[in-house]
């Protein structure tokens, strides 16, 4: 029998545009398909014709039809061909619409667009199988592993951070821990207990948690387009400011980067009260329109105290990461650290040792910085008119500014159609800022389709009944 006939596909690639051709075919393939363009069970051209047609190599198609088959909007046939996937009705835009949504409740079958999930290869992974491998190959340490951490790892660290963020600690500078939560409690807890600790309004609702639970006051500072507002903590009417937490990269939730003149300040004004800078440095490897800005760290080795993390490139469940401070303050950390006999996990350091010699974080690192990139300009371009006063254009999630009964009603529609979608609001103490904070990391392309669907009805109902008023 004849092969079947194939769907032409209209597309266009941008050779000089910064997202990869083989992201750019992807994207628009993806496009076609939800838009109804690609119906399923539509045949594909091989990847040799398609390569043809546009003049690209073929691996560019290649690395784009495996990518939508990973997702899930293509299914290969051996020896007949690549087809569009059978889909369910809710990948298709939803029609206009302005009846109140069902309301559903977050249960556990709701998907979460959380700000902390990290994009993962659905694809074997070779260099993951090989860190595990010397896993079972190496034998323990005798006794309790040291509290420090694995000298090997922290060697590697040094090096890493040095490279990658322009921090440069010895190994006996650097303690690896649980994640920055964990690195946050210890740094509290060797501190002692009174006074406060300023942070930033909005911020990271976990740094709340971890200061209340040390037994210290919070302090809320406000954030503006350049950072954290340091004329308002020198300000501050409290002689008793142990520790600023900041995310100067990107600032959580708002994405800001602290200015270079506001990173003076600080660092100024901590030296001023005797006080630590926490900098929480998240998600700083994915930063799309420049280069990632060096870690402020960089600027000062004694007041700056900086905690880094695994979780955002690599998995949430290794719980590793680590602390990066002056050496008089690694000493005491670590002698608070073997009083509680809390030990790092050695199994997980071995492996993440392994990872980094080898050079596989590097190549995870590029690879989700691609995909976070194409997620991101994705939101933005929905996303960035919808009533929205700020996007930003890095890491793992985007937050959206819009009017309080805008952002009530996108987040309303979004958990009817099975999404929680954390609100603005909702990393607010003091301040009075509104709008939605939509995470893309940890959810298929599929998804982020129908996520966003859900917010732009939203947005638009919200619209349409404040004009009927």
């Amino acid at each position: 029998m004849p092969p079947e006939p194939t769907e032409p596909l209209t597309v266009e690639l941008r050779r000089h545009a910064p997202v990869p051709l083989g992201v750019q075919l992807a994207s628009q393939v993806r496009a076609l398909t939800t838009k109804g363009v690609l119906a399923a069970g539509t045949r594909l051209p091989s990847s040799r014709a398609l390569a043809a047609e546009l003049s690209v190599a073929r691996s560019v198609v290649e690395q784009a039809y495996d990518q939508l088959q990973a997702e899930g909007w293509l299914r290969a046939v051996r020896g007949a061909g690549t087809y569009v996937a059978d889909l369910p009705a809710s990948a298709s835009p939803p029609a206009h619409s302005n009846a109140e949504p069902k309301r559903l409740p977050a249960d556990e079958s709701s998907v979460s667009l959380d700000t902390g999930t990290p994009w993962q290869d659905p694809r074997p992974d070779a260099g993951w199988r090989r860190a595990w491998r010397q896993v079972s190959m190496s034998r323990p340490p005798r006794g309790y592993p040291d509290p420090a951490g694995l000298v090997e790892l922290r060697e590697e660290l040094s090096a890493y951070l040095a490279r990658r963020r322009g921090v440069r600690r010895t190994p006996d500078e650097i303690v690896i821990t649980a994640g920055t939560t964990h690195a946050f409690g210890l740094l509290l807890d060797t501190l002692g207990r009174g006074g406060c600790v300023a942070i930033e309004d909005p911020g990271y609702r976990a740094a709340v948690a971890v200061v209340e639970a040390a037994g210290l006051e919070v302090s809320d500072i406000p954030v503006d387009a350049f950072g954290l507002d340091v004329a308002t903590l020198s300000q501050l009417g409290r002689d008793d400011i142990r520790a600023v937490y900041v995310t100067p990269a990107h600032q959580h939730p708002l994405g800001v980067t602290m200015s270079a003149a506001r990173r003076v300040a600080l660092i100024s004004e901590a030296a001023r009260r005797s006080a630590y800078i926490i900098e929480d440095d998240y998600d700083s490897e994915f930063r799309y329109d420049v280069a990632p800005v060096p870690a402020l760290a960089s600027l000062d080795r004694h007041r700056v105290v900086y905690v880094g993390t695994v979780s955002k490139v690599l998995h949430p469940g290794l719980r590793l990461g680590w602390l990066a401070a002056d050496r008089d303050l690694v000493k005491r950390l670590v002698a608070r650290r073997a009083a509680r006999h809390d030990h790092p996990s050695w199994p997980v350091q071995v492996a993440v040792h392994t990872m980094l010699r080898e050079g596989y974080l590097d190549r995870v690192t590029r690879t989700a910085r691609r995909v976070y990139a194409e997620r991101s300009a994705l939101v933005v371009s929905r996303l960035g008119v919808a009533g929205g006063e700020r996007a930003t254009s890095a890491g793992m999630y985007i937050t959206v500014e819009m009017p309080a009964h805008v952002a009530r009603s996108a987040v309303a529609t979004a958990r009817a159609a099975g999404f929680q979608l954390p609100s603005l609001a909702d990393y607010c103490r003091s301040s009075d800022r509104h709008g939605i904070v939509l995470g893309y990391g940890g959810v298929s392309q599929a998804e982020l389709h129908r996520a966003l669907d859900a917010v732009e009805a939203g947005v638009r109902r919200a619209e349409h009944s404040r004009g009927m008023a």
